[in-house]
């Protein structure tokens, strides 16, 4: 096998554990400060890839390591090329984005309420 695609591959699984992590890493940082402002500005990193319409690093290598491997690379975003194929058939770009979006307001929306209840210690 092409170790071009070998890499491609561990390019895919590496955005997959990013993704995870941006989705359900606030339930791994309860008093883990360090933990925590990772997270954070993992999920506004995650925003800002979704609403700025910039591709993401990870999408891009893949892309280039897929190409160097003599593949077809996709060209659209990579929550499109693989979510939706797989999870959410047949939806708008605009509205997996959307979607995206309100995941990660509401996991920063957790955050605040921990903080709040808390008063701002261990939260």
């Amino acid at each position: 096998m092409n170790l071009d695609l070998i890499l491609a591959g561990a390019v895919l699984v590496i955005h997959l554990l990013f993704i995870l992590w941006v989705i359900f890493g606030w339930l791994l940082t309860r008093r883990r400060p360090g933990w925590r402002w990772l997270h954070i500005a993992s999920v506004l990193y995650g925003i800002l890839i979704e609403v700025s319409g910039f591709s993401c690093p990870l999408t891009l290598l893949e892309s280039m390591l897929e190409e160097r491997g003599g593949m077809v690379p996709y060209h659209e975003p990579f929550m499109l090329h693989y979510l939706e194929a797989l999870v959410y058939p047949n939806i708008p770009l605009h509205a997996l984005v959307a979607g995206a979006v309100a995941v990660c307001l509401g996991i920063l929306g957790i955050y605040l309420r921990r903080c709040r209840h808390r008063g701002g210690a261990g939260w």
